[in-house]
């Protein structure tokens, strides 16, 4: 039974401290609208879509009067847009633009699965999807892409890392005019889970059901109030404890919202993934979350250690409170998106290097990072490659989201606005990886893929 001190506690968390429902998430499959001609199968799967989903804002409304919870973000995955194409041929632009129109008319803010997962090769589709999104990115607004181009079984496709090297980098030219914002849409992947509620990088995996609805919950500064309330000299088990505590709090605040959206809009309850996603608004850093562990600032020796012990205790956590949790699960780290490792990047504390070292123990990878606009493809490429490793042989899932900022510099800015926040141009190493590119080929799969 819920108690007074219960309650002003959730009041406080949402008042206070930023906890919200950062997304609600309905995965739909498009696996039935397949056809031979594309503009029969766009139909279809505007309809599906529509028939599913039209309900998706004015539920999320609902509830968010009903509790007082604020739910930012209503989305909508779809399965990987290159099995259609595989079967229907033609421009996969088409189906971006009928992704596009469908959200705009269901008022939801991103649409994700404009995907392919060529982790072990290209089949019929891939090729062509992976070649269009620069052009789908900037002839969209709400369609989000993503490429899972490595796993932990199959090893690292090089001729996609390659491929994609050069994708994100047309990206940032073709909207060069918008601050690049096509490539804050575009994610590559290794170890890519199918039931990620959120942007950029879900898709509705084709082992889930035809349609189910899951929550992304967030609370950094849930998590941070309560660590700055503990003495200095608490010990690093009784830290753990406290954040294990609270993130069991916010899971059964999303299994609540979870439920009863899925009630009410009759489909079947997916997952809750509990990250601590960030905005750059005050007080909603994962950065401060670190620094109240104990650190100076976000980037300082330790960091890692750190981050891998907030990690450990959400997913402890959340794990108490819901058999359900699912997604990603942990913390993220998206530089533009967190006020404490924008001032960390703009101080030089926070480098990509300590980045990448960082990704090794949380829940994705390397997150909106703008880079210098004339880095080349193959660097990018690089830099992919670098963090699929990490994933294929630590059994996790990592990503990558940069942002060439075109015609900036190393510490100069680029502001996006809104919830993708801005930050300066981090220093990549100048050193050319091109030779390895261009080798092409697949990094195979390590040993402890060997399971069976």
């Amino acid at each position: 039974m819920l108690n007074m001190s219960d309650i002003m506690e959730t009041i406080t968390m949402i008042q206070d401290e930023n906890l919200d429902i950062r997304t609600t998430t309905m995965g739909i499959s498009l696996i039935d609208c397949a056809d031979t001609d594309i503009d029969r199968s766009c139909q279809k799967v505007y309809d599906k879509i529509y028939s599913h989903a039209k309900d998706l804002v004015k539920t999320g409304e609902f509830i968010e009067r009903k509790y007082g919870i604020p739910i930012v973000n209503k989305r909508v995955s779809v399965t990987p847009i290159s099995l259609l194409l595989g079967v229907s041929g033609g421009d996969p632009v088409k189906y971006a633009k009928t992704l596009d129109k469908v959200a705009h008319d269901i008022g939801i803010n991103f649409i994700g699965g404009y995907s392919a997962l060529v982790q072990k090769g290209f089949s019929a589709g891939d090729r062509e999807l992976i070649e269009s999104i620069p052009r789908a990115l900037a002839e969209t607004e709400l369609v989000c892409s993503s490429v899972n181009i490595g796993s932990t079984k199959a090893g690292i496709n090089m001729d996609a890392v390659k491929i994609m090297g050069q994708k994100v980098r047309e990206a940032a030219e073709l909207t060069a005019d918008r601050q690049c914002i096509g490539d804050a849409k575009l994610v590559v992947f290794c170890n890519a889970v199918e039931d990620n509620p959120f942007m950029a990088g879900a898709f509705h995996g084709i082992t889930e059901a035809d349609c189910v609805l899951s929550v992304g919950v967030s609370g950094p500064g849930v998590v941070r109030s309560v660590l700055a309330k503990m003495p200095d000299d608490a010990s690093l088990n009784e830290v753990a404890e406290a954040i294990k505590k609270t993130a069991f709090k916010i899971t059964r605040v999303g299994q609540l919202v979870g439920t009863e959206a899925a009630e009410m809009l009759n489909v079947p309850f997916g997952i809750i993934d509990l990250s601590l996603a960030p905005t750059p608004a005050v007080g909603d850093s994962v950065a401060h979350i670190l620094e109240e562990i104990g650190l100076e600032q976000c980037g300082a020796h330790g960091t890692t250690a750190a981050l891998a012990m907030l990690n450990d205790a959400v997913k402890k956590g959340g794990l108490m409170a819901s058999s359900s949790v699912g997604g990603l699960s942990g913390a993220f780290i998206p530089v533009t998106e967190d006020a404490g490792m924008i001032n960390a990047a703009r101080e030089g504390t926070l480098s990509i290097e300590k980045l990448e070292a960082m990704t090794a123990v949380c829940s994705v990878g390397l997150d909106m990072i703008v880079i210098p606009g004339d880095t080349p493809a193959e660097v990018i490429s690089a830099i992919i490659a670098d963090e699929a490793a990490i994933g294929m042989v630590n059994s996790k899932t990592t990503a990558v989201r940069v942002i060439p900022a075109i015609g900036l510099e190393e510490g100069q800015e680029l502001d996006f606005g809104g919830l993708l926040g801005s930050g300066p141009v981090m220093k990549l190493r100048t050193k050319s990886p091109a030779k390895m590119i261009n080798r092409g080929g697949r990094i195979p799969a390590p040993m402890q893929s060997l399971k069976n």
